[in-house]
């Protein structure tokens, strides 16, 4: 018999979010995601995803735990693909990259600074 709110228990049946492993689950269905949009997983590196239809169409996305930068050529293809990740996972473009990992990333028209 409960006789105060106190001594209530909710049972929690599955949670991902906090867990040691939660990360896997998530960029194993960010990678087939990815995949099946037709990118290619780096074998050197697996957080690593690209694209070559042709030498000057190119798409690379790089992830790290929740961060995603992507980089390209191919202007068009990379339209396609952050909608297809906006349909997939709540995210956000950030539009140009500033900072990741630590580093800050200054950008011109015809280079990259990094600090």
């Amino acid at each position: 018999m409960i006789t105060s709110e106190s001594e209530l228990v909710c049972n929690l049946h599955r949670s991902l979010c906090g867990l040691k492993q939660s990360p896997r689950p998530w960029f194993g269905k960010f990678s087939r995601i990815v995949q099946n949009f037709g990118l290619k997983q780096c074998e050197a590196d697996h957080s690593v995803f690209y694209s070559h239809s042709s030498p000057d169409k190119c798409v690379y996305l790089m992830v790290y735990v929740d961060d995603i930068v992507n980089t390209k050529n191919h202007v068009s293809r990379i339209a396609q693909l952050k909608n297809n990740l906006f349909s997939h996972f709540q995210t956000k473009d950030l539009d140009h990259l500033k900072y990741f990992l630590g580093i800050e990333v200054t950008q011109s028209k015809k280079r990259f600074i990094i600090s």
